[in-house]
């Protein structure tokens, strides 16, 4: 189907998930559930994919067909995306809430140890994550971002200024149930492929737009973005240069960092490099890798991607056969 056509995005995508035999998961959690994406055999403790910034599990759509195929991956959709709840109305999306939530799906299937494979916010969290529970992690894969950014004084007292308000009146719309604004499917493929600055391909847009979008019920043939508005207003961790380096000595399990060559640092690149300096003097199993592409590469370009995730998985990577307690 041409991503252009005015067709629901279903078609490409539903049939894509059908070919591969990925089913739909929904782990319970305090405020709803988490819902997500399991590829491969049931029987062995898969991979947790963490998407990006207002991404979700699809991001994940393109390159999981190319990586091996005794391997499992659960690619999950963080709070407030994709199909996953919303957090309660009153509240703000916290990063540190990534302790808890993988903690949930530990809990849920009976696992004692974690493997992570993130892109940009989710390979942040999982940082941190790893970082502060570094026994419950076998390995870490990061796509094009690695640990918080660091941000001047100056700058992080004006973000929390602006956004504040923002979020506000954001919460207040989430409050009244208003339907969003809708649009045609092209112009949605639009918006998202120029929102994101040519990072992702106008062919990968389906991927991303089938678990964000919901057809209006005003008007039966648009669809409007239904993630949480409240993501976009969000702050991150926040912690000191300090925190972060002391936060990378902890990181001595195998970790793949693969970095897009056509994309930003989104802090001063000093920053990058002093844990990157810790990583390979503490880590003997840490590999920077370096990738032509955008920050989506992974998702636009995934035969790019994947034949280093795929060495990495080759050599690090252990049957589990903690068996999933709940199919």
């Amino acid at each position: 189907m041409d991503v252009l056509d005015t067709q629901p995005m279903e078609t490409l995508v539903e049939r894509h998930d059908r070919e591969h035999g990925v089913q739909e998961v929904r782990i319970p959690v305090p405020f709803g559930e988490l819902a997500g994406k399991w590829w491969g055999p049931r029987n062995v403790r898969p991979i947790v994919c963490l998407h990006g910034w207002q991404d979700n599990a699809g991001s994940f759509d393109t390159l999981i067909p190319l990586l091996p195929s005794h391997m499992s991956f659960l690619a999950l959709d963080l709070p407030g995306h994709g199909y996953s709840s919303r957090i309660p109305d009153g509240m703000s999306y916290q990063p540190m809430n990534i302790f808890y939530l993988l903690n949930f799906v530990m809990h849920e299937y009976g696992w004692k140890k974690i493997s992570l494979m993130s892109h940009s916010m989710g390979s942040v969290l999982h940082y941190a994550y790893a970082a502060i529970f570094p026994t419950r992690v076998d390995f870490l894969i990061s796509i094009d971002a690695l640990k918080s950014p660091v941000f001047r004084p100056e700058v992080l007292v004006s973000m929390m200024s602006e956004l504040t308000p923002e979020f506000l009146k954001a919460d207040l719309r989430n409050q009244e149930k208003t339907e969003p604004p809708s649009y045609s499917y092209e112009e949605t493929v639009n918006r998202l492929f120029e929102g994101a600055v040519n990072s992702i391909t106008r062919e990968s847009c389906p991927f991303l737009l089938q678990r964000n979008l919901r057809k209006s019920t005003k008007f039966p043939e648009k669809y409007y973005f239904a993630r949480d508005s409240r993501l976009k207003y969000g702050l991150g961790f926040l912690w000191s240069q300090d925190v972060n380096k002391r936060l990378t000595q902890n990181l001595t399990m195998p970790f793949l960092f693969i970095k897009a060559t056509e994309s930003p640092y989104w802090e001063r690149k000093q920053y990058y490099d002093e844990v990157i300096e810790i990583l390979e003097r503490n880590n003997s199993r840490f590999e920077l890798r370096y990738v032509e592409g955008t920050h989506h590469v992974h998702l636009s370009h995934p035969e790019r991607v994947a034949p280093m995730v795929t060495d990495f998985l080759n050599r690090n990577w252990q049957k589990d056969e903690d068996v999933a307690s709940k199919l």
